[in-house]
């Protein structure tokens, strides 16, 4: 018999964080990196429920845009456990990937704010030197990475629309590599197995020796997009989460499917995001949430 076809995972709806204010958030987001308010209000208790996190119900949430009008949202739900946290040093999702025009002109603004860190400087990648990145540290601890992507490097990647643009990269971190690309296997996505390199921003946040090599690899989506899933070393830890609760820092990413076997759970409910859709929601190897919306 034939083998079934398998659905494809298709591009990043939204990525969600779970910071502990709202307003810093805002106003980090707004008047330094152009993004804008597309929706805010309370988490309805249905959508906090499909979530599997009934106590994140009536929390203030926040979404946000690129102001280049891409639909890949950043979505922050407030909640004061996440007080603290530091990406980098536990498992699930760490590290949210932007496409930028000029990374050397946003490190220079950054390094003038009060919200952002720059962990690792703007640096041409050693294979492909026409891809040019920083990571930086947000304002609630979490880890941004700026990518500027030149002509040349033969590889599919989004392009920036704006001075900062959309998430293209999403990144999660976990102790069972194999497992975690097993938990994508459903879904018919091309893979790029893991090779091991040095990446320093790991190595740096969990006391490493800068030379240590963290084995990574990708899972392509749709235009120009990816899921990037790295190998934590053993210093790291799974993420404590407080009951009914989403786990702190970078949470969730929601991504879109148009198999509609894919949104027949019970717990399917309208996406809490733009243009809504049907949504469900199942957990990866790491811990990691992963929500699956259909189209509006």
């Amino acid at each position: 018999m034939a083998e079934p076809t398998r659905p494809l995972l298709g591009t990043i709806r939204a990525v969600t964080h779970v910071v502990p204010d709202l307003s810093v958030i805002r106003t980090a987001y707004g008047e330094v990196l152009g993004y804008r308010v597309v929706e805010e209000g309370l988490v309805p208790v249905a959508v906090a429920v499909s979530w599997s996190a009934p106590a994140m119900a009536g929390r203030p949430y926040l979404t946000l845009a690129p102001a280049c009008g891409t639909p890949a949202y950043l979505r922050f739900v407030e909640s004061k456990a996440a007080t603290g946290w530091q990406a980098l040093t536990t498992h699930g999702w760490n590290a949210t990937e932007i496409v930028v025009q000029q990374v050397d002109a946003l490190a220079a603004t950054l390094e003038n704010s009060p919200f952002f860190r720059i962990i690792g400087p703007p640096k041409s990648l050693q294979r492909f030197p026409m891809i040019r990145a920083m990571q930086v540290l947000g304002p609630a601890g979490e880890c941004l990475y700026f990518t500027q992507v030149g002509d040349g490097s033969g590889l599919d990647l989004a392009q920036a629309r704006a001075f900062v643009g959309h998430v293209f990269i999403v990144v999660a971190g976990g102790a069972d590599l194999p497992a975690m690309f097993n938990a994508y296997a459903g879904f018919s996505n091309e893979i790029d197995p893991p090779v091991s390199t040095k990446v320093q921003v790991i190595s740096w946040a969990n006391g490493l020796p800068p030379e240590t090599e963290h084995a990574h690899g990708l899972i392509k989506l749709p235009h120009g997009t990816l899921i990037e899933l790295d190998a934590y070393p053993d210093v790291t830890r799974p993420r404590s989460c407080p009951d009914g609760e989403l786990p702190p820092g970078m949470a969730m990413v929601s991504f879109a499917v148009d198999d509609p076997a894919l949104l027949e759970d019970a717990a399917t409910l309208p996406a809490l995001l733009p243009g809504g859709g049907a949504a469900t929601c199942r957990r990866g190897a790491a811990g990691e949430w992963i929500e699956l919306v259909g189209p509006a």
